[in-house]
């Protein structure tokens, strides 16, 4: 079975959680909304306030360690669903540290795009390395740390948590990271799912008022399928990445002869290989 029949078989058998990926974070997000227009004039209002948050993210993370382990191979080993879903706060965590950082440096693209700009030669400072090009340039690389290169670090460690709890299948994370298919499909997903939704909202609004909700109405359907079902196809896809680590017809395995040299009576001319990683 090739990889993208992999992913098809997978997909078709995690339908009821995907399904739900979309459902239900559609109605997790209503529900938020309403949360922001909760009166606390009463002490049950004010109760509520306050639980239902905690209600939303517990739902988020089951959500979302379910869709995972759903999609992924049965190993085994797998720890409760709610401790699967707790490992999760670490790997939100990390990310939310990331993007403090890159918050920071966001501020100051303008300050390094003058700085560099006047450090530059007379002859690059006027065509090449001009303070424009230095801002354009420092805003995509901020976008790509943003929305590639972190969730490409993060995603398979969340994966790999969600299922086994804190005892971390290592070796097996670090195969999905240095796996060539891996990084295209998180440069797709963030391109489909991130960038093509913001670029649905740049262009100026036109018509009447009527026409103008309908716009937006149909920008911001289009805009959730694309990110909910490009988020769901990369947890799909690492899914299928870590299961053929333990297919016969891996990656890992293929190509590498049984025996290395011609039996002998009194020695043994095979080389014995590892075995699989099983952890």
């Amino acid at each position: 079975m090739n990889y993208f029949k992999d992913l098809l078989v997978r997909l078709r058998q995690s339908r009821r959680w995907v399904a739900a990926q979309f459902l239900v974070t559609l109605l997790l997000i209503l529900v938020g909304i309403a949360w922001t227009r909760l009166p606390e004039k009463h002490l049950w209002q004010v109760a509520l306030s306050l639980i239902v948050p905690l209600l939303l993210a517990i739902s988020a993370l089951e959500l979302t360690a379910g869709t995972i382990r759903s999609l992924a191979s049965e190993d085994g080993k797998r720890v409760k669903l709610v401790w699967g879903a707790v490992t999760l706060l670490l790997w939100i965590a990390v990310v939310w540290v990331c993007w403090v950082i890159l918050d920071w440096c966001d501020d100051r693209i303008s300050q390094w795009a003058g700085f560099l700009n006047s450090q530059a030669p007379a002859y690059t400072r006027a065509k090449f390395l001009t303070y424009e090009h230095l801002v354009l340039w420092m805003t995509i690389l901020e976008w790509v740390f943003r929305w590639i290169i972190v969730p490409a670090k993060v995603i398979p460690y969340a994966i790999a948590t969600a299922q086994t709890g804190l005892s971390l299948p290592l070796r097996r994370v670090l195969r999905i990271l240095w796996n060539w298919r891996w990084w295209p499909a998180v440069v797709v997903a963030a391109l489909i799912g991130v960038w093509v939704p913001g670029q649905l909202f740049s262009a100026d609004p036109y018509g009447s008022v009527s026409v103008q909700i309908w716009h937006v109405t149909l920008k911001l359907a289009a805009s959730y399928l694309l990110a909910v079902g490009s988020w769901v196809l990369l947890l799909a896809w690492a899914a299928v990445l870590f299961g053929r680590q333990h297919s016969p017809t891996g990656d890992a395995l293929s190509g590498v002869p049984a025996l290395a040299g011609t039996p002998e009576p009194d020695k043994q001319g095979s080389v014995k290989l590892p075995l699989p990683d099983t952890d």
